[in-house]
């Protein structure tokens, strides 16, 4: 039998058909900047979805990666390693900064996987008969079967179904609705500081202030998912930080390793002092590889002021696209922005529009585009991109005129 391995296209690829057919092939980046199988060049305002946050191919982050490879790249759990032991100690600082609380830190691999601890560790402190979790309508929680039944879109459930018990959902920004079903019975409430996939969806700060005050009146636990937000992308390091509360879970992943499939949850220590050995854990938590790369990109991020420079070049972002025709409005915190279009103009035709033009952006909904890209864009870049969506909606308000 032959074992000759051509490489393939990417529509030839065995994939399971869970993302669709890939149409295009991306072989190398830089920056904002990537290059496909063709050699076209493409502006990456999508940043993997808030993943690399600084860019493709980042140098320093490259070379940390180089040289822990070298070195080692992962042992047992039964054992620590100085690179995991350092990420925990950084993380829990930026932690303690925006909470005033010590915490401690369970290192997992993906966002899913980080709100199944935070899932788990309410169940643990609730006891038996308080597991209830509750989250809000429009939510994005993972793919997992527990941190999917959290995810408030009942579409995304359907296919699944029986999904587990104890999960509630409420309506978003209504505290009237979130009050009607926090009760003794509930472990914990999860929620977003923004919803992304919902369509970049700011929570107020009278909303994240009333549910830290309900889960203090009823003992549940305020668990706050900032995967697509943490890490500066909202112009604070956490995005509940802008509402100034402190809650007693956060969970992370997406920026906090630039790439590298890295995640974490931090609970408050008298919290996560509830968990014991054998309660929980994973094969490749806190691998040296993986928490090298987070290392690496902590501290570019401190060096550069990661969320000063979300919050500077999304103001000029922001305006840019609010001169620009068919925008009705934009949304968001720093560079996490959802760019309203005007009635008769459909965000999924204006994504692949882009794409085609060499713009990578998201249509989140048929009305919203989504723009992630990374914190350290330049201002020409920032032009280029802004030109690209002016042209883009222009040719739809022109064939619908």
């Amino acid at each position: 039998m032959s074992h000759d391995f051509d490489t393939p296209g990417a529509e030839s690829c065995p994939f399971m058909p869970v993302f669709g057919p890939p149409s295009i092939m991306f072989e190398r980046g830089s920056g904002t900047e990537l290059w496909d199988s063709n050699g076209k060049r493409y502006l990456d305002f999508l940043a993997g979805i808030a993943v690399t946050s600084l860019g493709h191919s980042h140098p320093a982050i490259a070379q940390a990666i180089s040289d822990q490879s070298t070195r080692l790249l992962h042992v047992s759990n039964f054992f620590a390693n100085p690179m995991a032991t350092e990420a925990a100690i950084k993380i829990n600082r930026l932690l303690l900064d925006a909470t005033d609380e010590h915490g401690q830190i369970f290192f997992t691999n993906s966002g899913a996987e980080s709100n199944e601890c935070a899932l788990k560790l309410a169940r643990k402190q609730g006891g038996r008969g308080r597991h209830t979790v509750v989250s809000a309508l429009g939510s994005f929680h993972g793919r997992t079967l527990a941190s999917l039944a959290a995810t408030g879109q009942p579409t995304k459930h359907e296919p699944f179904f029986p999904m587990p018990d104890g999960f509630k959902h409420v309506a978003w920004g209504d505290l009237d609705a979130m009050r009607a079903v926090v009760d003794g019975s509930v472990a914990a409430v999860l929620i977003e500081s923004v919803q992304g996939e919902g369509g970049v969806n700011p929570a107020t700060t009278e909303y994240l202030r009333g549910i830290r005050q309900l889960c203090d009146e009823t003992g549940a636990l305020m668990m706050v998912d900032e995967i697509q937000t943490g890490f500066g992308r909202t112009g604070r390091w956490f995005g509940f930080e802008h509402a100034g509360v402190s809650p007693d879970v956060v969970t992370l992943a997406k920026a906090m390793g630039n790439g590298v499939p890295v995640g974490a949850c931090w609970a408050r220590a008298d919290v996560a002092a509830v968990f014991e050995p054998g309660d929980h854990g994973s094969t490749y938590s806190g691998t040296a590889i993986a928490t090298a790369a987070v290392n690496a990109t902590i501290d570019e991020m401190l060096r550069i002021d990661a969320p000063a420079l979300a919050v500077a070049t999304g103001a000029k972002l922001v305006t840019a696209l609010l001169e620009l025709d068919g925008v009705v409005g934009v949304r968001g915190h720093g560079l996490m922005l959802g760019v309203e279009l005007a009635d008769g103009i459909d965000a999924r035709v204006a994504y692949a529009d882009l794409l085609e033009a060499g713009l990578i952006v998201n249509a989140v909904n048929p009305t919203t585009i989504r723009l992630i890209p990374p914190l350290n864009i330049s201002d020409a870049e920032v032009a280029e991109a802004v030109a690209m969506i002016g042209s883009a909606l222009d040719e739809q308000i022109a064939a619908g005129s």
